[in-house]
């Protein structure tokens, strides 16, 4: 491995973040590299309502549920983790953007996001991630867009949609 060298990527299980995480390990396999993958949790109803009526046992089933999520995006981009690659998962409570950030502040960390489009209320709970890790990260970031193939579903998405409300007129 490179001179602690890593590539933090954000997982999240979505199909854009599977991209991302392709994209993160073969950056990982060029600049051998320590892959990072970083999943950010919050719980239910977000750290306001967890504090004003806290549940350990909850907190540790939804932790435990963010680790299953982390290591289905691997089985789902991958079959598993990938071959020929040091991968150190984490898995984190808080906010994607400043988990990210936080986690990629070592020199020669490089940090991998996803971009694309997020529905409105995500958007609206959270902000948008890449924004964030853009604007504060103090390392290189790799922005990756959307896959084609998510393109395409997006729009054929939308063209069943808009034949169903064809056919409910």
């Amino acid at each position: 491995m490179s001179h602690g060298a890593r590539v933090i990527v954000g997982v999240s299980g979505s199909l854009n973040s599977l991209t991302a995480l392709h994209r993160a390990v073969d950056e990982a396999r060029a600049q051998q590299a320590v892959l990072v993958p970083v999943l950010a949790w919050t719980p239910v109803g977000g750290e306001l309502s967890y504090r004003a009526h806290p549940c350990p046992p909850l907190l540790r089933a939804w932790e435990t549920a963010a680790r299953a999520r982390l290591e289905r995006a691997f089985e789902e981009a991958f079959g598993g983790f990938p071959v020929g690659v040091e991968v150190e998962p984490l898995v984190i409570r808080g906010d994607a953007g400043p988990a990210l950030v936080h986690v990629a502040d070592r020199p020669g960390d490089l940090l991998v996001i996803s971009t694309g489009r997020q529905g409105s209320l995500q958007r609206y709970l959270h902000g948008s991630v890449g924004r964030y890790c853009l604007a504060h990260a103090r390392c290189p970031v790799v922005a990756v867009p959307p896959s084609a193939l998510y393109t395409d579903l997006r729009q054929i998405s939308r063209a069943v949609d808009l034949r169903e409300l064809s056919h409910a007129a």
